[in-house]
């Protein structure tokens, strides 16, 4: 298939192009635009009608601008994720874990051990999505402060997603764009994200200690946090079940497309005598979805435009390399901390060249989502599960966690690429 092709290639259009990508990613970092009521997807969604309207695209080169394979595969892990909400499968791990006979040290440490098992197979933003509030409602009744427990569940999904190409959105799109291997990626994950995860449980753990036991709560706070959500269905968590191992297995031991295998996968869930389509596709994030498709266009506008290319020849000349390991990993980590991580793969990873591309910006994009708040989707997610449920962790607080997990866990990283 050939790349998208503008109708123009003039100073203006170019101008134009740069314009509108500039203001797509400034509503990246900002998180919208100001005094405009847009999040991230209506700036990403405003981009690409901008592109296709002024006519720098035709319609037909922007719908080829969007790698359709990463679509299908996150679409399809969507349903299945979903399939598993409403079987109630999340809410009944999370309380089946709280009734553990394990104190806190230990329950923290099953805690991120699971939450990072299931981020690596459905996906980092769901298991949070239905984990936080549960967990949150355990630790009250057990007098147990939520918080640790909340950011462990944050920086274990973060980084427990990192050992697949199916964990989170970016390992998607970097594993389907760049035709990498799932068994291949996941021996080369595999060791800094159990080290990660053990340099995660080290650092609660030893703040745990200082922590006094929270007050009983009291009828009026449990009712305020109580985590409503659908019971446990054994049959309908088992089919989800299957087909996510079964999926699990295609990835590893035959060369199915990964989009076509996911995809079959999700039809035969939609196969349903208990859960109507519509219920499955009321928990699909289509705003994820558009975020990918609008950046897919305004991004390869600007790659045909030239301007990167000449770009990487400027900062070539200057001595930035971004096929040095080195360089690409210190860019990976600003950038992700800057716009977020799945835009800055987008930028980055049609301009890095070399075979460590893949794995560095896999890992690097996806540890470095832990330092602050709005580096990944899930932290926001807990962040807002805890507000409606009366809790409050502010930037500063998960800072005092983010900041020193990232750091030993990119630490790691980097001594694994290097032994690589």
């Amino acid at each position: 298939m050939s790349p998208p092709a503008l109708l123009s290639t003039d100073g203006l259009h170019d101008a134009y192009v740069l314009a509108v990508f500039a203001t797509v990613y400034l509503g990246m970092i900002l998180g919208g635009l100001p005094k405009l009521h847009l999040d991230r997807t209506g700036v990403a969604l405003l981009g690409a009608i901008a592109i296709v309207g002024a006519e720098v695209m035709t319609p037909e080169a922007a719908a080829r601008a969007i790698h359709l394979p990463t679509i299908l595969l996150l679409f399809s892990f969507m349903v299945i994720s979903a399939q598993m909400r409403l079987g109630g499968f999340y809410g009944a791990v999370t309380r089946r874990i709280a009734a553990l006979p394990l104190g806190p040290v230990g329950l923290m440490g099953v805690v991120i051990a699971v939450a990072a098992a299931l981020s690596a197979v459905f996906s980092n933003d769901i298991v949070c999505l239905a984990v936080a509030p549960v967990l949150a409602e355990a630790c009250l009744r057990r007098r147990l402060d939520p918080v640790p427990f909340l950011l462990g569940l944050a920086c274990a999904s973060n980084i427990g997603s990192a050992a697949t190409l199916i964990g989170n959105p970016q390992n998607m799109l970097i594993g389907e764009v760049l035709k990498m291997p799932f068994a291949g990626y996941a021996l080369q994950a595999i060791g800094p994200v159990v080290a990660g995860l053990l340099a995660l449980w080290a650092l609660l753990a030893g703040s745990m200690r200082r922590t006094p036991p929270v007050a009983e709560p009291d009828a009026a706070q449990l009712a305020a946090v109580v985590a409503e959500g659908p019971p446990f269905d054994r049959w309908q968590t088992a089919k989800g079940l299957a087909v996510a191992l079964v999926l699990v297995g295609v990835f590893l031991f035959t060369d199915w497309p990964r989009d076509v295998a996911a995809l079959a996968g999700a039809g035969v869930l939609l196969l349903s005598q208990r859960f109507h389509s519509s219920k499955v596709m009321g928990l699909i994030d289509w705003e994820l979805l558009i975020l990918f498709m609008g950046l897919f266009v305004v991004n390869h506008a600007l790659e045909q435009t030239g301007l990167t290319r000449q770009a990487v020849a400027w900062l070539g000349a200057q001595g930035v390399d971004l096929a040095d390991p080195a360089t690409l990993f210190v860019a990976i980590l600003g950038l992700s901390n800057l716009v977020s991580n799945v835009p800055a793969v987008m930028v980055l990873m049609p301009l890095a060249q070399g075979e460590h591309v893949g794995v560095t910006l896999a890992l690097v994009s996806t540890m470095a989502g832990n330092l602050l708040i709005v580096g990944s989707i899930a932290n926001l997610i807990v962040v807002d599960a805890a507000a409606r449920c009366g809790i409050t962790i502010d930037w500063r607080r998960h800072a005092r966690t983010g900041v020193p997990v990232t750091l030993v866990t990119l630490a790691v990283v980097a001594g694994w690429l290097a032994l690589g």
